[in-house]
């Protein structure tokens, strides 16, 4: 979240960097509670300290065997009037918070300023779109001609906009996890198997909620399946203390900056607000699987080291030789929680265009205020909040997906790329 006191001093360039979001955000109403907060916690402490000299002045005269029945009188008055005010402030913060959760963060200023991602911008192109002297295919018809995807038989077993992968397919994304996670690896990143559910606060810590409830899956308590590993990556360092060595609350040593974990896991989203798009293929789906990258830096160091996460990110695309690009979201397009996002857009000859298959974003200090994940600074000995960043290291439908329709050939067959022959174990996908 933003940092309240930095809102109230600059409450007209916060809400001017916010006009280029989408909505209307409740700066004015943040910044009022706060005032009101600060009031209330002067007018307990003024309260408290005439208790405590009234407390010394009983204890004096009762010493003096004087009677100090009215003393008593203003005091207990006084107490009840603390308990007021301090019940004020606890339903005060309470709404506060709430508030400060419900206001995105700050865009930073290379981001391109706009309102939708028509207002996107093209930093770099790698590679030439992919060519055919035939008709090529959709990948979901090469997956059901090969007998590859099998979307019927995962509806009747769990319902809409879910897959069954089989054989060579199977074997297509076990490769296509593998090869990212020993690239992401061998470039310093220490790989996590995490738990695929959380609890809320770790939800909430990295902007998955409030705001996107309605695209999590909830399950027993209150804890969710996780929409992508950045909410356990990210929550290895904070929170309230635990008895082990990757504990919350603690606070990093700047000499172990940057900090850089990658995991494989499964990722579950409703997608309550995109019904109609992407209905077929791997595109868009309830579940599917994601390599992640995510780093803590010092702040100095987060715009160098998110220029370097996506170039991680791409990587694997080069290694695979699938053409794509690289767009600047623009302040309309953006994350709820992101101050600069790159997407990643591989080249879809079924859709003849590019689509998204990884988002880089820096979220400077508004995760880790959220989930208090702080550094002490090496030369004033004094903590102060990492910045956290993240990236798809891809999207690993969405590759299969991209290699499926760049390399498939006349007959129906699909070339295995060569980064992944030595993981598939052969050349080229037939039907089975």
């Amino acid at each position: 979240m933003l940092d309240i006191k930095y809102v109230v001093e600059n409450t007209q360039a916060v809400k001017q960097a916010l006009a280029g979001r989408n909505g209307e955000f409740p700066v004015d109403k943040a910044v009022e509670l706060e005032l009101k907060r600060r009031e209330t916690i002067k007018e307990v402490e003024t309260l408290k300290a005439r208790r405590n000299s009234e407390s010394a002045k009983v204890a004096q005269l009762k010493r003096e065997k004087k009677n100090a029945d009215d003393i008593i009188a203003d005091m207990q008055k006084t107490g009840v009037r603390i308990k007021e005010l301090d019940d004020i402030l606890s339903s005060t913060e309470a709404e506060l918070k709430e508030l400060m959760l419900s206001i995105p963060n700050i865009p930073h200023s290379t981001t391109p300023f706009g309102k939708s991602d028509a207002d996107n911008v093209e930093v770099r192109k790698w590679g030439e779109p992919t060519s055919f002297d035939f008709s090529p295919k959709p990948h979901w018809e090469l997956g059901e001609a090969l007998n590859l995807l099998d979307w019927p038989r995962a509806a009747k077993i769990s319902g809409a906009r879910f897959t069954v992968c089989r054989g060579a397919a199977a074997r297509l994304e076990r490769s296509v996890i593998s090869l990212m996670l020993d690239l992401h690896t061998s470039n310093g990143y220490t790989e996590i198997l995490p738990p695929y559910i959380v609890n809320r606060a770790s939800m909430t810590a990295t902007g998955q909620l409030p705001k996107f409830e309605d695209d999590a899956y909830h399950v027993s308590g209150d804890n969710f399946l996780i929409p992508t590993a950045e909410v356990v990556l990210t929550n290895l360092h904070a929170g309230e203390v635990l008895e082990t060595n990757l504990h919350r609350d603690e606070i990093l040593s700047e000499d172990a900056l940057p900090i850089k974990y990658c995991a494989y896991t499964a990722c579950f989203r409703a997608e309550a607000g995109s019904a109609g798009r992407d209905t077929r293929g791997l595109i868009r789906q309830h579940q599917f699987d994601k390599v992640e990258l995510v780093k803590f830096t010092r702040p100095s160091e987060s715009y160098e080291e998110l220029e370097k996460l996506t170039a991680d990110a791409e990587s694997v695309l080069r290694r695979l030789k699938l053409p794509y690009r690289v767009m600047a979201l623009s302040t309309g397009d953006i994350g709820f929680s992101s101050a600069k996002t790159y997407d990643l857009e591989v080249w879809m000859p079924s859709y003849g265009r590019y689509v998204e298959i990884s988002s880089c974003s820096n979220f400077e200090d508004y995760q880790a205020r959220r989930g208090n994940i702080k550094y002490r600074q090496a030369e004033t000995g004094k903590p102060a909040f990492v910045h956290t960043l993240n990236g798809s290291g891809l999207a690993v439908g969405r590759t299969v997906a991209a290699i499926m329709e760049n390399y498939q050939n006349p007959d129906g067959t699909i070339t295995v790329p060569e980064a992944l022959r030595s993981y598939m174990g052969c050349d080229t996908i037939k039907k089975q």
